[in-house]
């Protein structure tokens, strides 16, 4: 028999399908059962053109077989079937895709699409495969055919006997060597597997032969092997359903069989899109945050289909990283895909799709905020930071999209509220959105810089994450409210009572004078203090870096000491200051003291380390003498 050669690109064509487009052999199946299920849909177009044909679904299945004996596996379809010729045209010339021809000439015609766009998808069994036997009898023939191929040296095709219309497609399995055991296909749980994550979309029955073992008849505990064929896939996806037609459990049974996550979705969006790009979407809305979300491990993104097949398990270009923590799949007749269906062609679908769930992410959570403000309290507890890095990130590209998600601890409410809520509040003689940044609510609240703003009436919003006001920083400003920190040098305030502090700065400007000297750069200026009430001293900052964000960069790797400008501030109307005031004049060596403890107090109010620990303690001690 003669052999045929495929032609020059196309061997190099095949050569680089088994050794460089697939990087994951295993999808050999999803590629000819999508072939399949093509061959299936052509059975349908012509029904739909021809009336004396008619469709029955039920006669229209996909079989797979496996021969362990032979190391073989059959995948069989009950489709249109080939002639001899669209053998050779089809599977010939490599790229040439008869599903693409076939799409071509019956577009107008509506119902099922035609998965396959590409010819090459039915070579990706030679990634397991040494030997390729195709056995095809056309709708409408009374002859069927064989094509034969080992690869790049050729193939050939001749007639053969075949009882039903059709394809049957055997691989011949590679041996086994060091890198790569084939013998793992001839698994049934294997296969099945691989069906239910890539194929289980299919529309019509994949059926396979499959084990079971059952109490054998007129005994209590021996057991027989039995064989009963099972349909191994969904058909029919949940997403593709008619949305009244669902129930919440229905959402979140699929949530658990697609191992989203081992807890309840707090929300599920269902998407169906008509447009300039078509597709569904089912996503869901975490209630915890999974255990390596904020690793390096953690993977974004969702399970991209393409009419039901799974193209990508992890697709991250459809979700910013800040809405990272969503889950779910997308499914769009619209996608082009490359020849290996595991990279888009082009990126403007995705763009568009990604753009619009962005939009509907956005919108959920709007509204978990506005009419289940548990539930959104819930989600932000768990995942709040990174809508706060995603302010953050970019330059602040997005921060107009999420700065009415953002909420924080409010010292006058005792809750977390929003930006807006904050600003719907403020007082009318009050000009900043003020905060205070510290390890926890518990040791803002004990801040001396917060007096004379909660003396006020104003409210402060606690920030106790490293990233919050970094964020804050970036946001600039929220409804043309300009954010403020307590520990800012200038809050904002006027006081009656503060009119003559400038007058106290002048009186004691010798004393300031002296107070820096004894600090040296640890601090840029002593002042008297506008703020304080009841506490004797404290740290404000000039400047754009604040003491808060130093220690964060700090404790960053490879930091590189930054330092944030700080002043110590001095309550004037403490009874220290009069000891210090007394000192200044009539003990040097006390006031040094007096200076060195006073600065170090407010280190520690700070939560920031004392430089050195025993000179403190020693201070201490002298004093107590």
């Amino acid at each position: 028999m003669e052999k045929k050669q495929f032609k020059a690109e196309s061997k190099r064509l095949l050569d680089l399908m088994i050794n460089s487009i697939y990087t994951h052999r295993e999808i050999f199946l999803r590629e000819l059962i999508s072939n399949a299920s093509d061959a299936i849909d052509k059975m349908y177009y012509k029904a739909l053109v021809d009336e004396s044909l008619t469709f029955n679904k039920d006669d229209y299945f996909i079989k797979i077989s496996i021969d362990k004996d032979n190391r073989e596996i059959k995948i069989s379809d009950t489709g249109i079937g080939m002639t001899e010729e669209e053998l050779d045209d089809n599977l010939g010339v490599i790229a040439k895709s008869g599903s693409l021809q076939f799409k071509k000439e019956n577009e107008e015609k509506d119902g099922h699409d035609i998965i396959g766009q590409f010819g090459v998808g039915f070579y990706s069994a030679f990634l397991v495969a040494e030997n390729v036997t195709v056995i095809s009898k056309a709708f409408g023939s009374d002859k069927a055919y064989k094509w034969e191929s080992t690869g790049v040296e050729g193939y050939t095709i001749e007639e053969c006997e075949k009882a039903t219309v059709g394809t049957d497609i055997i691989l011949k399995l590679k041996d086994n060597n060091e890198d790569e055991n084939y013998d793992e296909y001839l698994n049934e749980y294997t296969l099945r597997n691989l069906i239910k994550k890539y194929s289980n979309f299919i529309t019509y029955p994949i059926k396979m032969d499959i084990t079971g073992s059952k109490v054998k008849e007129g005994t209590e505990n021996e057991y027989e092997d039995y064989v009963e064929e099972q349909t191994i896939n969904s058909m029919v996806p949940i997403w593709r359903k008619n949305k009244n037609e669902l129930t919440k459990e229905d959402y979140e049974n699929f949530y658990k069989e697609k191992h989203f996550g081992f807890d309840n979705p707090l929300k599920h969006l269902h998407i169906s899109v008509d447009g300039a790009i078509s597709y569904n979407a089912i996503l869901y809305i975490p209630e915890n945050m999974p255990y390596d979300f904020y690793t390096k491990e953690y993977e974004k993104g969702l399970e991209l289909y393409s009419k039901g097949v799974l193209i990508m398990n992890k697709c991250g270009d459809l979700l910013p990283d800040y809405f990272g923590f969503v889950k779910g799949i997308v499914d769009s007749e619209d996608l082009s895909l490359n020849i290996s269906r595991e990279v888009l062609q082009h990126d403007r679908q995705l763009k568009l799709i990604a753009k619009n769930i962005k939009n509907k992410i956005k919108g959920e959570l709007e509204n978990m905020l506005k009419n289940h403000r548990d539930d959104y309290e819930k989600f932000y507890k768990a995942f709040g930071r990174t809508l706060k890095f995603g302010v953050y990130s970019d330059f602040g590209k997005d921060k107009e999209v999420l700065q009415n998600l953002l909420m924080f601890y409010s010292s006058k409410e005792k809750k977390m509220v929003t930006l807006a809520e904050y600003v719907e509040r403020m007082a009318e003689d009050q000009k900043y959105i003020y905060y205070a940044s510290g390890e926890s609510i518990e040791r803002i609240e004990k801040l001396p810089q917060t007096e004379l703003v909660a003396d006020k009436g104003y409210e402060i919003l606690y920030f106790t994450e490293d990233i919050d006001e970094f964020a804050i920083r970036m946001l600039m400003n929220y409804k043309e409210k300009e954010f403020k920190s307590v520990s800012s040098g200038d809050l904002g305030i006027e006081e009656k009572d503060n009119e003559n502090e400038s007058s106290k700065d002048d009186d004691n400007k010798e004393l300031y004078e002296a107070m820096k000297n004894v600090l040296a750069s640890r601090v840029v200026k002593v002042k008297t203090s506008k703020r304080l009430k009841n506490h004797p001293v404290c740290l404000a900052n000039e400047g754009d870096l604040t003491i808060e964000m130093e220690k964060v960069l700090n404790s960053m790797p490879d930091s590189e000491g930054v330092k944030a400008d700080k002043v110590l501030e001095i309550n004037t109307n403490h009874e220290v200051f009069n000891a210090l005031r007394d000192a200044f004049s009539n003990d040097k060596e006390k006031f040094n003291l007096y200076t060195e403890l006073l600065y170090n107090q407010a280190l520690l109010i700070e939560g920031l380390s004392v430089a050195d620990p025993v000179e403190f303690s020693n201070g201490i001690c002298k004093l107590m003498k």
